[in-house]
């Protein structure tokens, strides 16, 4: 497996660095069709991804593929709209890239936001979920960015993802729903590769398994970002239900994921705008 050189994340933070020179403070990562958010980022500046040396480049809809650095509740952010999936053919170093250069241009806390589908029962489709650990099917599988040499100037070869989800920026979350009146769900976040909808016999192995929401994306950057010692929150966007039943005439589509993520959107704002706003 071709590994990335250390040299080539910092020359990406040294190309990032000429455009914007600011300190970051948050990194966000924002899901399909949960983008808008970086339009609220005050004495914003973006810097494309292709204007960055190893980012790999979204080809996914509702992946816009750049970096927006500015102000957002007091706080120094640079958020990312739009990220780079294990099932676009990327491999997963090319895929937490971003989350190691944001960590090079000083930020210490990781926000990430992602599409899922629904597995717990009690969910509907509109649901903000805070994730509260994780199956990383995919990487258990033997496909994660921390195999290989190990980059020491990011952590240690062995890490605990015991507290992957940092506790205390999980109480900011509660916090900040209760202060906006927002019904938080909580769970466990299965990470799966795509980029099929799941069957309905794997949805329910996944209910049983203890998963509450399934999605393809998250897992990889919370490793990397808890390997080089960041503070982790994430949330997922319930944006359909998965269907685990043969009989169903329902079918989950990429289409129904984006225009529900544009619904939650001014929740999920409302939560990490409350988050942040603890932190400054």
């Amino acid at each position: 497996m071709t590994q990335v050189s250390t040299d080539l994340y910092d020359s990406a933070a040294a190309a990032i660095r000429q455009r914007v020179d600011r300190p970051i403070r948050a990194a966000i990562i924002l899901g399909s069709g949960l983008g808008s958010l970086a339009d609220a980022i005050e004495d914003a500046q973006s810097v494309p991804y292709h204007d960055i040396p190893g980012f790999a480049l979204p080809t996914v809809s509702g992946h816009s593929g750049r970096l927006v650095f500015g102000k957002l509740e007091g706080v120094s952010v640079a958020a990312q709209q739009g990220r780079i999936h294990f099932y676009e053919g990327y491999t997963p170093e090319q895929v937490t890239f971003p989350v190691r250069v944001m960590r090079r241009l000083g930020a210490h806390i990781l926000i990430v936001t992602n599409a899922a589908g629904g597995i717990n029962r009690a969910f509907v489709a509109g649901d903000i979920m805070l994730i509260t650990d994780h199956i990383n099917f995919v990487g258990l599988a033997g496909h994660n960015p921390l195999i290989g040499r190990n980059d020491e100037s990011f952590g240690e070869r062995f890490i605990s993802m015991t507290h992957a989800y940092d506790r205390d920026l999980a109480n900011c979350a509660r916090q900040a729903a209760r202060s906006a009146g927002i019904d938080l769900r909580e769970g466990v976040y299965a990470g799966v590769a795509g980029p099929f909808f799941e069957s309905p016999a794997e949805v329910r192995m996944l209910r049983t398994l203890g998963a509450d929401a399934v999605g393809m994306s998250t897992v990889h950057e919370v490793l990397v970002a808890v390997h080089a010692g960041m503070r982790v929150l994430a949330f997922s966007a319930v944006t359909n239900l998965c269907i685990d039943s043969l009989v169903s005439d329902q079918a989950p589509n990429h289409e129904e994921v984006l225009e529900v993520g544009k619904s939650i959107n001014p929740r999920l704002a409302a939560l990490i705008r409350g988050v942040l706003r603890s932190l400054s």
